[in-house]
């Protein structure tokens, strides 16, 4: 009687369970074979285990697809006033230069609002501000300022300067600010303005832009016209 070895026996015991694990498996009488599937699965991306610079790079691709496209930025345009800038009216002796035209001043808003209201503090419709130009100063000539009443004026030489319209917000809504010229002042002063000016010295009315001026100090009151 032959007898087998211990070795001998493992191995058929090794191949009958391979033969079993690989054979077809039956199920209510059918024979079902397995497939295995050829397909490998997506690697799993894990972001903490990438290197920084691939992080980085796929955060900016993420953040320039999700950013929307910049729009084209339309230039700002900017309102201009066509409104033209008007001269105080001459009410009385209206004159005329060397060249027949006429001598006219500007009244600032600012000026006309402080005239308005100081004619309505002092209840007085004839207020006006006298701009008188005399030799002086450090630069040949000075002007000097004073608040009259029209009532005071020399019908013969002086011209009084009337704003065409009234500052809204400012004043009785009837008056209008008025500036009073002798004629030697007003052929030093004609074409300028008459400003009011807020400063941390004070306030004050002063003459602005004058055409004839070459030159003036810094108080603004003194200045020198060409000879």
């Amino acid at each position: 009687m032959a007898t087998s070895t211990p070795w001998r026996s493992g191995l058929r015991r090794l191949g009958t369970t391979k033969n079993i694990a690989n054979a077809p498996r039956s199920h209510h009488g059918r024979t079902v074979v397995q497939q295995r599937s050829l397909h490998t699965p997506a690697p799993l991306y894990l972001p903490f285990l990438a290197p920084s610079w691939q992080s980085s790079g796929r955060q900016a691709s993420q953040l320039a697809q999700s950013k929307p496209a910049p729009q084209p930025q339309q230039p700002q345009r900017r309102h201009i006033s066509t409104t033209p800038r008007r001269h105080a009216t001459a009410i009385t002796n209206p004159r005329k230069n060397d060249s027949g035209d006429p001598m006219t001043i500007t009244i600032t808003p600012r000026a006309a609002s402080r005239l308005q209201s100081l004619a309505s503090t002092d209840s007085n419709p004839d207020l006006a501000l006298r701009v008188a130009v005399e030799s002086g100063g450090c630069h040949g000539f000075q002007y000097l300022m004073s608040l009259i009443s029209t009532k005071e004026i020399d019908p013969g030489e002086d011209t009084i300067f009337e704003n065409e319209e009234i500052v809204s917000g400012k004043g009785d809504g009837v008056y209008k600010a008025k500036i009073v010229m002798d004629e030697p002042s007003l052929e030093l002063l004609q074409g300028s303005s008459v400003d009011y000016t807020m400063e941390l010295i004070g306030s004050q009315f002063k003459v602005v832009g004058i055409p004839g001026a070459t030159s003036s100090c810094g108080c603004g009151t003194s200045f020198d016209v060409a000879a």
